[in-house]
Order: C-alpha cells, then sequence, then structure tokens
C-alpha cells in the first residue's frame, strides 16, 4: 500500500524558453522606471480623480465606459494604502508624499507586459510556426483563450482543460467590455466566430443532436451568460463601494440620490411616503438636462410683449429654476375643497386623479391656456393664474399620470413615481423646453404646454423629491411651515437592477460637451501615424513623455495588411479557377489568421468613423494590435510560399534581420521620449520631429 514512497516524487515540466523570455522582456519594458515622473501624466488627472472618490466611497459617473477599469486602477491605490488625499487639478502637479505613484500604475503595467507572451501564444493556437509567433508584440486576452477551446474541442471536447478555455474567454469577454465599450467591438467579433464555427459542426454528421445541443448550451453559458452575469457584478461591487452622496449625483434621479449617504437623502430622510391631497411638495424634471431643476414660481409676470413682439398673457412666471428655493414648493389641492392641509386620516392621491397645484408663497394655481410660451411659440405657456377680470378664465384643473404604475389604482408616491400632468381643459402636458428664458425671467429654464399627441419625452416627467404634509390653514402659518426642513420617516432603498439600469442608462447617454483638444485627431490621421500627444512635460528640463508608435512597425501593419489583402483575393480568384497555389492545410490556417488579424482591425477601427466625440490616437491601439500580429504572418506566408529558392530564402532572412534592426533602432531613438528620460536638447528633440504634424515640445530659449 505504501509501496509508492518507495521511489522519489519527480517532477517533470516543459519550459518555453522563448515564451520565458518574451515575459522577461515585456516586464521589463513596461516597468522600467515606472515611477518616473513622480507626476500626474496626461489622463491620470482624469483617472486619478476616481481613485481618490474610490478610497472615499464617494458616489460618481464615468461617462467615459463601465467601471470595471476604474476598479482596477482603484485596487492598485489600495493596495498601495492610498488615502485619497489628492487634488488632480493638473498635469504634471507633483505628487504629494502619501500617493503610491508605483502601485497605481502597476496594474496597467502588467496587463501591457502580459500582452506580449499572449500575442505568442496567439500565433502558436493560429498553427504559425514559433519563429512568426516570436515576431508579434501585442494582444488581448480573450482572443487567445477561444482558440485554445476551438483547438482543444478537436480531441478532448468537455474535458477540464476544454472547459477552462471556454469559461475563461466568457471571463475574458467581460473584463474586455467591463474596462471599456471598445472591448465590445472584439467580442462581437468572436461571438462571430465562434456562430460560424458551430455552424459548420452543424453540418458534421459525427455530431449527435444531443452532442450539438450540449455544444450549445455550453458555449451559450460561457459566452453570454457569464460575461452578463460579470458585467452586472462590476456595477454590483461599485454600487456597493461607492455608497456616500458624491459631485455626481445630481445627474441621477431623486430616487437614486435618496439610496446615497448624505446629500439628498440627510434631506429626504423620515418623508411620507404617500402624496396626499394637501400635501405639499417640490417637483424636480427627471430629465436633468441641460441641469437638474425644479419647478418653480415667483411673484413677476411674462413681459406684456416680447421682443419679437408677440403679446403674452401677462400672468406669473412659472419656470424650472436649477437650485433648491422655497420658492420651489407647491400644495396639491382637491379642486372640490377649499381646504389646503392633509385631513385625517390623509386622502392619497391616485393614478388619474384630477388635482389643482397651488404655488406655495403665492397661492395662485398653476395654469395653462392656448397662448404661446415665450420661447416655444408652438408651445403653450405654462403659469399661475392672475385674474385680471378679463375674458381669459382661470384653467387650472391637471390629470396625475403615474408612468411607471403597477396598476391604474397606483399612489402617487414620493420620490419612486414618475409622473406627468395632462391638463383636463386642452391635453397639453407640461413640461421642460430646456430654453433659457431672458433677463427677464432671470436665465431660468422655461416650462411649456406641449399636445399629448407629439410623443412621449423624459421632459414631460416629474417626480417628487421634498415632501411634507401641511398643517397650516393659514397663509403666514403655512409660509413659515414651507421654510421648515421636512422630518418624518419613510425608507426609499432601491433595489440593485433599479440602480443599475439607472446608472447604465446615464453612462451609455450622458454626454459632455464636445471640446477641441489640443491633441485629438481624426480616424484617418491614425493610420499613417500623423499624430502624437504630449503625457508630460518636465517644469524645467526638456524631459518628456509621448504616445508615439514606432513607425516602422506602424508602417509595416499597414503593408502587411494590404499584402495580406491583395494576396487573399488572388487566391479567392485562382481556387475559383480550381488553381491552388498552396496547399490546403496552409490555406485554412491562413483563413482563419485573417478572420481574427484583418476582422479584429476592422471592428475596432472603422466604428469610429461614426461616432460623434473627441478622439484620440490611443483609441487606435486595439485595431492596431490585431494589425501588428499579421505582420508575422504575413513574413512567414511569404517566405515558405513564394520564396521557392534557397537564393531568395537567403536574402528574405537578410531584409528580415534589417527589419528588425529598424525596429529596434527606431525603438532605442524614441526611448527617451517613451520612458521621459534622459533629457534631450533642443537640438535633439527637433531631430525627433520626423514628420512635421509631430508636436515635440521645446522650450524657448
Amino acid at each position: 500500500m505504501l509501496g509508492f514512497l518507495k521511489k522519489p516524487v519527480v517532477v517533470t515540466a516543459e519550459i518555453n524558453m522563448n515564451l520565458m523570455a518574451l515575459t522577461v522582456m515585456g516586464l521589463i519594458s513596461r516597468l522600467w522606471g515606472l515611477s518616473y515622473p513622480r507626476a500626474v501624466v496626461f489622463d491620470e488627472v482624469y483617472y486619478g480623480q476616481f481613485v481618490s472618490l474610490y478610497m472615499k466611497r464617494i458616489f460618481f459617473v464615468d461617462d467615459s465606459g463601465p467601471p470595471f477599469g476604474n476598479m482596477l486602477l482603484a485596487l492598485g491605490g489600495y493596495l498601495g494604502g492610498f488615502d485619497g488625499n489628492f487634488l488632480w487639478n493638473r498635469i504634471g502637479a507633483e505628487y504629494s508624499i502619501n500617493v503610491p505613484v508605483w502601485s497605481l500604475r502597476l496594474l496597467p503595467a502588467l496587463a501591457g507586459a502580459l500582452c506580449v507572451p499572449l500575442a505568442y501564444q496567439i500565433l502558436i493556437e493560429l498553427q504559425f510556426s514559433h519563429c512568426a509567433a516570436l515576431g508579434a508584440a501585442l494582444l488581448i486576452l480573450l482572443v487567445l483563450s477561444y482558440l485554445k477551446f476551438y483547438n482543444l474541442q478537436r480531441h478532448s471536447s468537455f474535458s477540464g482543460s476544454w472547459w477552462f478555455w471556454l469559461l475563461l474567454t466568457g471571463v475574458a469577454c467581460s473584463c474586455a467590455v467591463g474596462v471599456k465599450y471598445m472591448g465590445l467591438f472584439t467580442y462581437m467579433l468572436l461571438l462571430a466566430i465562434a456562430g460560424l464555427h458551430f455552424w459548420h459542426m452543424i453540418g458534421d454528421q459525427n455530431f449527435s443532436n444531443v452532442s450539438l445541443m450540449c455544444h450549445f448550451l455550453a458555449r451559450a453559458l460561457a459566452l453570454v451568460i457569464i460575461p452578463m452575469a460579470m458585467y452586472l457584478s462590476f456595477f454590483y461591487v461599485h454600487l456597493t463601494l461607492l455608497y456616500r452622496s458624491g459631485p455626481h449625483d445630481q445627474i441621477m434621479t431623486s430616487a437614486f440620490q435618496a439610496s446615497l449617504e448624505g446629500g439628498l437623502a440627510r434631506i429626504t430622510q423620515g418623508q411620507p411616503l404617500e402624496v396626499a391631497y394637501g400635501s405639499q411638495i417640490t417637483l424636480r424634471n427627471v430629465l436633468g438636462k441641460p441641469m437638474q431643476c425644479w419647478l418653480h414660481s415667483h411673484t413677476n409676470t411674462y413681459p406684456i410683449r416680447y421682443e419679437n413682439g408677440r403679446g403674452s398673457s401677462h400672468q406669473q412666471q412659472v419656470t424650472c429654476y436649477p437650485f433648491k428655493d422655497v420658492n420651489n414648493w407647491w400644495i396639491v389641492k382637491d379642486p372640490g375643497m377649499q381646504q389646503l392641509v392633509v385631513s385625517n386620516p390623509p386622502r392619497p392621491v391616485r393614478h388619474g386623479h384630477i388635482v389643482q397645484l397651488v404655488h406655495g408663497i403665492t397661492t395662485r394655481y398653476l395654469n395653462t391656456h392656448d397662448v404661446a410660451a415665450p420661447l416655444s411659440p408652438h408651445s403653450q405657456e405654462v403659469s399661475c393664474y392672475i385674474d385680471y377680470n378679463i375674458s381669459m378664465p382661470a384653467q387650472n384643473l391637471w390629470r396625475v399620470e403615474i408612468l411607471n404604475r403597477e396598476s391604474d389604482t397606483d399612489v402617487w408616491k414620493t420620490i419612486l413615481s414618475e409622473v406627468r400632468f395632462v391638463h383636463v381643459n386642452t391635453s397639453a402636458v407640461f413640461q421642460l423646453s430646456g430654453a433659457s428664458l431672458p433677463e427677464w425671467g432671470y436665465r431660468q429654464l422655461e416650462v411649456v404646454g406641449e399636445k399629448l399627441s407629439k410623443g412621449y419625452h423624459q421632459s414631460m416627467v416629474w417626480n417628487v423629491e421634498e415632501h411634507r404634509y401641511g398643517k397650516s390653514q393659514e397663509q403666514k402659518e403655512r409660509e413659515v411651515e414651507l421654510h421648515s426642513p421636512t422630518q418624518m420617516d419613510i425608507s426609499k432603498n432601491l433595489s440593485f437592477m433599479a440602480k443599475f439600469t439607472e446608472l447604465q442608462w446615464k453612462i451609455l447617454t450622458l454626454k459632455n460637451e464636445d471640446t477641441e483638444h489640443k491633441y485629438s485627431s481624426s480616424a484617418l490621421d491614425w493610420i499613417t501615424m500623423d499624430t502624437n500627444i504630449a503625457y508630460w512635460l518636465h517644469p524645467t528640463s526638456g524631459a518628456q513623455i509621448h504616445l508615439l508608435g514606432n513607425i516602422v512597425t506602424w508602417a509595416s501593419a499597414n503593408v502587411a495588411a494590404l499584402v495580406y489583402t491583395c494576396l487573399s483575393l488572388w487566391y479567392l480568384v485562382r481556387r475559383r479557377r480550381k488553381i491552388y497555389d498552396i496547399p490546403e492545410g496552409a490555406w485554412q490556417p491562413w483563413v482563419s489568421a485573417g478572420g481574427i488579424c484583418v476582422g479584429g482591425w476592422a471592428v475596432n477601427y472603422l466604428p469610429f468613423f461614426l461616432m460623434e466625440k473627441t478622439l484620440f490616437l490611443y483609441h487606435y491601439l486595439p485595431a492596431l494590435t490585431f494589425q501588428i500580429l499579421l505582420i508575422p504572418i504575413v513574413l512567414q506566408h511569404l517566405s515558405d510560399h513564394l520564396c521557392r529558392s534557397l537564393l531568395l530564402k537567403s536574402m528574405f532572412s537578410a531584409l528580415l534581420v534589417a527589419w528588425f534592426s529598424s525596429v529596434y533602432l527606431v525603438y532605442s531613438t524614441f526611448s527617451p521620449v517613451t520612458y521621459g528620460e534622459p533629457a534631450l536638447s533642443v537640438t535633439e528633440l527637433k531631430d525627433l520631429r520626423w514628420k512635421d504634424s509631430w508636436n515635440i515640445l521645446i522650450r524657448k530659449q
């Protein structure tokens, strides 16, 4: 039984020295001088703010993408003991002693370093030689894991290794999308390739129906369900960590804000849940654009005549005001009763009920009529009615419609209910137009009456934010009450899915005003590398860091893509004529490589021509990654199938040595502006300006 102890336990392992060497080289190139400069470098000024907010558990919205990338950066800060106390206000600002620079930069550097051995593995899995694999420098994890899985399924379907690589593919997909939405392009490419492979399996008679169904379910689980679950988990962790009120609360709904610690939650904590006749409320527009605002009125009236000559009703102005103010308070009144207080027990307002909205301070009724709005002449004016004893009767009845109701008898709820108010006489809905009124309206936002027939828009939707049950019937007592804080208790915590849906929508739809950036560029500039980005400049010397690609590698990638396309078209035409220039065993890897590399380049580059956003050179890097992988593929193909004589092979090898040497020479030449040291003289910097469009920074003497 214990006979195995009589012999030593021997473990043997195969070590790929090529892979080891590439990993070491990748680590050295990325980690060398990582903590230099000890100053804010380009986008660190942007993402560093988010790291600080994570450290302080303060909620924020990053409209550039999902939270996973920011959480990885925050993890680096957490491991380095960062307390979040640093003012990220300008590029070049010196880091204080409490900022763990090396730790904050470590995870992105490791990700870049590991791209080198991953690229090698990709080429091996595409069935190209080790020599060709050595030429590949960059890649993304999810392509490698899928190729591993695909190659394993030929002889070991549903084995442990098969499941490992398939599940790793799904995990990598979710991580790619979870960092930046640009990863979605590659994810779609991978799903297309997986779908094509499965389509071929359907036509293979060696697979039974049961086996095909198992393969389909396994792929659906790993490539769809797991990525979706992980994507949700990124947001769950994000929202769990960021539970405190922060600078971006204002763009979220009142319900979302009330779920955060501090901020609106301090104001709304303890409010009654159900809106009743006699309730005192503030109404916030759900749209939140161009800024958050609340339904507002004041004693000023609309001008008798506008600057363009049109007349108004000269009624009391109603606007949307972007600040908390006592004039934002309204009283929900029962049209059949005169009292402005809540009865005991309260009579809740339900969907479909008719109400009047009385301005709390001026006691005038919200009104609309067939008079053109001041800035939106095709819409109705909204006002608070003043009786001038002329033939203009009050039209102040409104029907409450709860848009997110579960039934037609739902009660109007504080914060949670999204409502619109339909004018009984004209069927108009009062909504935020978004236009700013002139000086006579104090630059506040215009509110208008819009016909229901024009469709639904969020600018028509309002929610009760602050709410109290009115107790004072006398006006002077009521004014004192309106100035007092609200204090009653009710819980309004949102579910995770409700918060996720709202945050996801904000990320997708929130757009900052596009401003021209000094280093912005067009997608056409990237192909020929006619642009660069200056990341950092030393305050006194000429030391600087740039995003500037290796021009030899860049040009070679373009040539490789062109050669691949031309050769593929030539082969396809010839194969149509039953002429096979290369054996079938070489044709399939050639086509697979094109599907991944050319397809990866296309899906990560061409969409930028359709995007209306400020673009930078670094947006091209995912596409360039796939294009660079094509270089060794094309080189091996030329060597194996076009260089048939010994002389041609020798000449081709010599050209390869010269080409690799030129790549290294360019790398060495530009390394001072890649790593930021040593500082170069003015003459040396001018010599690096190989293109007039490159912005190499030179200090004035």
